[in-house]
């Protein structure tokens, strides 16, 4: 192998590198609630945070304003919560939580292509 062979492929593989961190890597922003708060949540290409924790019975809001034109954000799942909520361009919607249960559930956007945490703890 020669030096341009070398180099090729090793700025390859740091490409490859790069695109594996830039898109498959964990990107979580967490945030912990005390009760009767309330989260804010930017929807701007994914949810910011995007990891809330909270306490078992604790009386939390989430507040979330979508800045993103992308149609994929333009809604808020929590499944097992049967929350499925509409958020239009910046303006804040507000979505109250009472979780009695320990866990964690998953959230996601209306093509589940964004994802995000609720822990209850």
């Amino acid at each position: 192998m020669n030096l341009s062979e070398i180099f090729v492929l090793a700025a390859g593989l740091s490409l490859i590198g790069f695109v594996y961190w830039f898109f498959f890597g964990k990107k979580y922003n967490e945030v912990v609630a005390n009760d009767n708060d309330k989260v804010k949540i930017l929807v701007s290409g994914r949810y910011k945070p995007d990891v809330i924790r909270v306490k078992k019975g604790a009386a939390t809001s989430l507040l979330l304003t979508r800045t993103d034109s992308n149609p994929c954000l333009e809604e808020f799942i929590i499944p097992d919560f049967k929350i499925k909520k509409y958020l239009p361009m910046n303006k804040v919607v507000e979505i109250k939580l009472n979780p009695e249960q320990i866990g964690t559930w998953d959230f996601h956007c209306g093509m589940n292509m964004n994802h995000g945490k609720l822990i209850v703890e």
